[in-house]
Parts: structure tokens; C-alpha cells; sequence
């Protein structure tokens, strides 16, 4: 995969971010639970966020260069899951644990994407893409271990 136009890599960001929105509300339409189906939704409107946000740099390309790149830390916990899909009735742990591997995913891809690009525009791009999805990543992986830690007693 390969991108050379800023057109294209803000096309694919809001491809990937929309896919997100859809699978989101998919579960939470398949959910039995009220809580689940909040939580489905919750992060489909997180998503759905990160859509407006690129559609809107890709309406106002300034806006690219005056975003501000932040460091956003990482407590890694998905990097030592497996993946796994989802399935009706999992338990929230495994939810969590399906959405931070999609992040995880996402990061690694705008991440890889532009330590191959050769233009800075270009890697600013997808830098900023690989920060918005790593503060997804980070609050899911603070929401898995708030769970746990919740529920060890």
C-alpha cells in the first residue's frame, strides 16, 4: 500500500475511521446488554469524531500544519494480547481487548506508513493520525485496566 497524494491518505483515514463507526454499531446493536451497548456506542462516536476531524483537513489543508504533535503514552497492554474476534456474549475484558487490538492495528499502520513516506507533509499526516488513534488505544487500554483492576476482588 502506497499513498502519494495528501487526497488519498485523508480518503483511506476517513475509509478506516468510518469502517471503525460501522463495527462499532454493529456490536452494539448485536448487544444484549445495556452497558455493552453504551460502551459499543461510546467508542463509535469516538470514531466518528476522528472522521470529522480528518474530513476537516482534508477541507482545510492548513490546518495540518498548525496541528500540534504530542507524545501520548502507551501502557502497551494490547501489545502482549492476542487477537481475537468478536463474539455475541464475550465478557468485557475480551470487548476491550478486540477494540485496543484495532487501535493497536491503526497505530502501527499510520506509524509504518509514514516512516515509508519520503515528503514531511506526508508524515506529518500520518503522524497525526497515529497520535489520534494512540489516544484511542490509551483510553481503552485505561478502561481494560480499570476493569481488571475492579474486578480482582
Amino acid at each position: 500500500m502506497s499513498f502519494n497524494y495528501i487526497d488519498e491518505i485523508l480518503a483511506y483515514a476517513i475509509e478506516k475511521e468510518e469502517e471503525a463507526v460501522a463495527f462499532y454499531q454493529e456490536l452494539a446493536q448485536k448487544e444484549k446488554f445495556a452497558a455493552l451497548k453504551e460502551t459499543f456506542n461510546s467508542f463509535a462516536n469516538e470514531e466518528k469524531k476522528h472522521a470529522k476531524m480528518i474530513t476537516d483537513l482534508s477541507k482545510d489543508r492548513s490546518k495540518i500544519e498548525t496541528y500540534e504533535i504530542k507524545s501520548v503514552p502507551d501502557l502497551k497492554i494490547s501489545d502482549y494480547l492476542v487477537d481475537i474476534d468478536y463474539e455475541e456474549g464475550m465478557l468485557m475484558p475480551d470487548i476491550l481487548r478486540v477494540a485496543m487490538k484495532r487501535e493497536e492495528q491503526a497505530v502501527h499502520l499510520y506509524k509504518d506508513l509514514g516512516a515509508k513516506s519520503n515528503d514531511p507533509g506526508l508524515q506529518k499526516i500520518f503522524e497525526l493520525l497515529a497520535q489520534e488513534e494512540s489516544k484511542h488505544k490509551l483510553a481503552l487500554e485505561s478502561m481494560y485496566d480499570d476493569f481488571l483492576a475492579d474486578n480482582e476482588n
